[in-house]
């Protein structure tokens, strides 16, 4: 097992679901979170049983909307977790939270609970791109509840912002950008709208920006937001020592565990790479015993090198040779091998250090990612 891995903990429930999410979301109905939460820790208690006891370095409430979740029931995990000396000193302790779901008490209740870094899911400042894209706040309730987030001095606050949203133009796009950095928020996620499949949009396509209005909107932003933000990873912008870091494992290939209905983890020990899925249905999952709550598959080196390949290449900086070294002696082959064709078609350069991309690369980062995909082949 990795060294300090994070922990990823799922809340399925969301007040409606959204038309473009493919997540696992249900809709929120007088849910009770007790028997979830000990359900929550029962499953990590497994976990534990099976592969030690880790330090973890980062925990991470995600969705769903976990800020549906009382308080007291995070503050129940996270006082668990310190109890049983399963966190490394001052953790990053990040919770998503749907501005229209929570207040200034609910605020303080998370804050006191322990969470230090708050992701709030704004998407728009646009009232129509919002009702659009089937979120429940409007604009002024996303913006109140960043100021009551400011004035509890969480340790860092990001805004989740879309981009490519329901017949924008680059104006409305250029606004939302303003709006957002006016707030000046410690970390920005600005992110293209995308059609997945299993989503009311994939069955009943909108009306979305064409391919060139895209690339302008994205073009413009990135340089308003790089005037004030750092950009270490393709959709992720930080001001100094703001880098969300259990994201960053997720990018750098480390491990992570994974409970809740639907959450993944991959974990790795002396032998192999263990993926491991939960059951995704919240009342299903609730009712199984933790010992058949996880599926688990072992990573093939091919598969290993890809996926080190697709997260790690989303970052800005360079792939170090000594990272390499962690990777199985077969993935690490597949890797130099197939990174050989990269370099022929200008996407990354090698130096003594290791790999870096090419403003080519930067610029077509799928096609970068497809030069690890089909390894089996070769």
């Amino acid at each position: 097992m990795h060294n300090n891995p994070g922990l990823y903990i799922h809340f399925p429930w969301c007040v409606q679901k959204c038309p473009y999410c493919d997540f696992n979301s249900h809709t929120y109905q007088a849910q009770s979170f007790g028997p979830y939460t000990q359900k929550l820790m029962a499953d990590l208690n497994y976990l534990i049983s099976q592969y030690g006891k880790p330090r973890f370095s980062t925990i991470f409430f995600g969705g769903g909307t976990p800020s549906l979740c009382p308080p007291k029931h995070i503050a129940e995990l996270i006082s668990y977790l310190n109890n049983n000396n399963l966190l490394i000193p001052s953790p990053e302790i990040t919770l998503e939270a749907n501005p229209g779901t929570i207040d200034l008490p609910h605020l303080e209740g998370f804050k006191h609970a322990g969470v230090n870094r708050l992701s709030l899911g704004v998407q728009s400042f646009n009232n129509d791109s919002l009702k659009q894209l089937g979120r429940i706040h409007d604009a002024k309730e996303a913006i109140k509840a960043f100021e009551y987030a400011r004035k509890l001095d969480f340790k860092s606050i990001n805004i989740d912002l879309m981009y490519g949203l329901v017949n924008q133009t680059l104006k409305m796009a250029e606004q939302d950008v303003q709006f957002a950095l006016d707030l000046q928020p410690d970390h920005l996620s600005y992110y293209e709208l995308t059609i997945e499949p299993n989503t009311l949009f994939y069955h009943q396509r909108p009306s979305l920006p064409d391919d060139d209005i895209l690339c302008e909107i994205e073009s413009n932003a990135h340089a308003k937001i790089n005037a004030h933000y750092s950009q270490y990873e393709i959709s992720a912008f930080s001001k100094p020592g703001h880098q969300c870091k259990h994201n960053m494992n997720y990018w750098k290939f480390g491990d992570y565990w994974g409970i809740g209905a639907g959450a993944c983890g991959k974990i790795t020990t002396p032998n192999m790479i263990i993926r491991q899925s939960s059951h995704k249905h919240p009342k299903t999952y609730e009712s199984m015993p933790s010992g058949d709550t996880f599926k688990e598959h072992i990573v093939s080196s091919e598969d290993e090198c890809f996926e080190f390949a697709l997260n790690r290449w989303r970052l800005n900086e360079p792939i170090y040779n000594e990272e390499l070294n962690t990777l199985s002696i077969t993935a690490r082959s597949i890797f130099i091998k197939l990174s050989e064709n990269a370099q022929e078609m200008n996407l990354i350069v090698k130096t003594n250090k290791g790999y870096e991309k090419t403003n080519f690369g930067i610029k077509y980062h799928n096609q970068l990612v497809t030069c690890y995909l089909n390894s089996k082949n070769d």
